[in-house]
C-alpha cells in the first residue's frame, strides 16, 4: 500500500487553488491512463413494466468533478487528482452512461435515453453528483470510495416532482493505486446505481424488491 507520505508529494502538486493547473497536468508527455466502470451486475426484481419514456438528464456537478480526472481527497478540506489516470468521459457523463445501462437492463420501461423519441418523455430523471472521490483517513492507511447523488423523478407532462432521493455509497480501496481506487468507485457505483433504479422505477408505480 501506498502510505499517505509517499502520496502527498504527487497530490500537493494537483490539489486545485495551488500552483498547478489542469492544463499543465493534461499537457504532460506521460499519457494518462483511461478507466471505466461498469453499471450493475443484475437489474432489480421487478414485476411488471410500463409503456412509458424515461430521459436521464447528464448530472450536475461542481467544478472539482466535472472532469475527467479521477478525484482524491486526502483530506476533508483538499481536492486533488490522481496522477497518470483519468476516467474515459467527464465523471458526469460518464455517470449518465451508466444510469442509461442500469434501467435499460431493468427492461421495465418502454423507452431509456438522453433526449425524448418525440417532443417530450413521460419521465425525467434530474441528478447532481456531489461526491465521486477516493478519500484518505487521518491515519494515512485507510482509503475509502465514495459516491454520494441526489436524484428527483419529474412527471413531464406537469412538471411535478414524484420523489427525491439521496443515493450514498461508500467501499474500501486497498490502496491510493489507480486500479484499486477505480476497484472501489465501481463498487460503489454499481450499488448506488441499482439502489437508485429500483427507487426510481417504484416512483413510477412498478412493484420493485432489491
Amino acid at each position: 500500500m501506498i502510505r499517505l507520505r509517499h502520496v502527498l508529494p504527487l497530490l500537493c502538486a494537483l490539489v486545485l487553488g495551488g500552483c498547478a493547473t489542469l492544463s499543465s497536468i493534461t499537457d504532460a508527455t506521460t499519457p494518462l491512463q483511461a478507466y471505466g466502470l461498469r453499471a450493475p451486475a443484475a437489474a432489480p426484481d421487478i414485476r411488471g413494466s410500463l409503456r412509458r419514456d424515461l430521459v436521464i438528464e447528464t448530472p450536475t456537478a461542481g467544478g472539482a468533478l466535472d472532469t475527467d480526472r479521477i478525484l482524491i481527497r486526502p483530506d476533508p478540506f483538499q481536492a486533488a487528482y490522481l496522477p497518470q489516470a483519468r476516467w474515459t468521459d467527464t465523471a458526469p457523463v460518464m455517470l449518465q452512461g451508466l444510469m442509461l445501462r442500469s434501467f435499460s437492463d431493468a427492461d421495465a420501461l418502454r423507452y431509456v435515453g438522453r433526449r425524448p423519441i418525440g417532443g417530450t418523455a413521460d419521465y425525467l430523471l434530474l441528478s447532481e453528483l456531489t461526491d465521486f472521490q477516493a478519500e484518505l483517513a487521518p491515519d494515512g492507511e485507510t482509503v475509502t470510495t465514495r459516491l454520494r447523488l441526489t436524484a428527483r423523478l419529474v412527471r413531464e407532462a406537469d412538471a411535478t416532482i414524484l420523489g427525491s432521493r439521496t443515493i450514498e455509497t461508500t467501499a474500501p480501496a486497498a490502496s491510493t493505486e489507480a486500479a484499486d481506487v477505480v476497484a472501489g468507485l465501481d463498487a460503489a457505483t454499481r450499488a448506488g446505481l441499482r439502489e437508485l433504479t429500483a427507487w426510481a422505477l417504484r416512483r413510477m408505480g412498478l412493484a420493485v424488491s432489491e
